[in-house]
């Protein structure tokens, strides 16, 4: 179902075009109207009970799982991506001479990890390179071997929105034995997931960009066989029986049941659960099948009308419905991200790409705005 315009939700002026939500997501403004509320309850510290610690925690993981098919014993409360991924990194055996399968121009923090764990664990690194067709699929399942020990890859290609066959390549990696590790940022709450069909064994997510939540909270998905491992940080809040605050001093060798034992300390974050609870409560209203055929619509309106200018994007075949990668060549001015910003149009250039990366609040509007800019400024 193709959804109508949801721009009054937002706080977006009419003579913006905000087309970078895969920079970060605008803040709906119920969501914004929940966290001014909710800073408010740490000014009034004694109405804050025990069980404050928990609920909103155990709410949004319950809506967190919801959004990607699984169950809430399965979700993590993280900070970031990396931390995410440095969990994963903790847990996942890698032996010397191995090796780990990551993307040319793969955003840093789905990165470092792994440069990390190859330096301790002598591990090789295989960088698969950008294919000139957008197939990475087929150039990741190339470099999926018997000495494969884990595949780290997103959803799509944060630069260009160019799309990976998660199915395919999960299915190749337990193939061999090796571990999928899965950078859901650029795609969860825009393009559909399903964790019993791509059954990855970590996928991580912030919030802030196409979860529309706060910046300092994420969720991480973690695989059945994953959930006794080992954390990367021992807090209170993750032991068994930490409800009972009179009894903390008592310590607990075991966990919480699940996911929980990776949550983050402080994870009963009273102001920001809250907000991203509100994003993905709106999400899943819209139902994210509907979202991403909405902003389809408008990427294959930017496609088309790339095409007329001559400007290479990626295709429709190749790329997640809800970003499109503009190539604009070598004689695009160096700051036209500066340049459009000057008359409020908002992309991003990531690496050779002008990102473009709308959202439900956009309109065909806010594409003719876009083009009349580049028109102006590449000819």
């Amino acid at each position: 179902m193709i959804l109508e315009s949801q721009r009054e939700l937002f706080e977006i002026p009419d003579d913006v075009s905000y087309l970078n939500c895969a920079y970060m997501g605008p803040q709906l403004h119920s969501a914004r109207e929940i966290g001014e509320r909710a800073v408010g309850r740490k000014a009034r510290p004694w109405e804050l009970a025990p069980e404050d610690f928990f609920r909103d925690a155990e709410d949004v993981r319950s809506l967190f799982a919801r959004l990607v098919g699984g169950d809430p014993d399965g979700v993590a409360i993280v900070p970031s991506v990396s931390y995410g991924m440095a969990v994963a990194a903790a847990n996942v055996p890698v032996e010397a001479g191995e090796t780990i399968v990551i993307l040319e121009d793969q955003f840093p923090s789905n990165v470092y990890q792994w440069r990390e764990l190859a330096k301790r664990k002598n591990a090789e690194i295989v960088i698969v390179p950008h294919p000139a067709d957008h197939d990475w699929t087929s150039a990741v399942l190339e470099r999926v071997e018997e000495r494969t020990a884990l595949v780290s890859v997103p959803n799509c290609h944060w630069t260009d929105g160019s799309l990976l066959d998660l199915v395919r390549i999960g299915e190749e990696a337990r193939g061999v034995g090796a571990a999928l590790v899965v950078d859901g940022i650029q795609s969860l709450g825009a393009h559909p997931f399903d964790v019993g069909a791509v059954r990855p064994d970590f996928l991580v997510a912030s919030s802030y960009k196409w979860l529309l939540g706060p910046y300092g909270v994420g969720f991480m998905y973690v695989g059945e066989e994953w959930r006794a491992g080992k954390p990367i940080e021992h807090n209170w809040i993750n032991r068994k029986d930490s409800e009972d605050f009179a009894r903390l001093v008592d310590y607990q060798d075991d966990f919480q049941p699940g996911a929980r034992r990776y949550d983050v300390g402080e994870r009963g974050n009273f102001a920001l659960l809250p907000m991203a609870s509100e994003a993905l409560r709106r999400i899943l209203a819209w139902g994210v099948d509907n979202v991403s055929e909405s902003i389809g619509e408008l990427t294959d309106s930017i496609e088309r009308r790339a095409a007329e200018l001559g400007i290479e994007a990626v295709p429709r075949e190749r790329r997640a419905r809800h970003m499109i990668g503009l190539r604009l060549g070598p004689d695009a001015p160096q700051d036209l991200a500066a340049q459009l910003a000057s008359e409020n149009i908002f992309v991003s250039v990531r690496g050779e790409s002008v990102r473009v990366s709308p959202h439900l609040y956009n309109t065909e509007r806010d594409v003719d705005r876009l083009f009349e800019a580049l028109e102006h400024a590449i000819y």
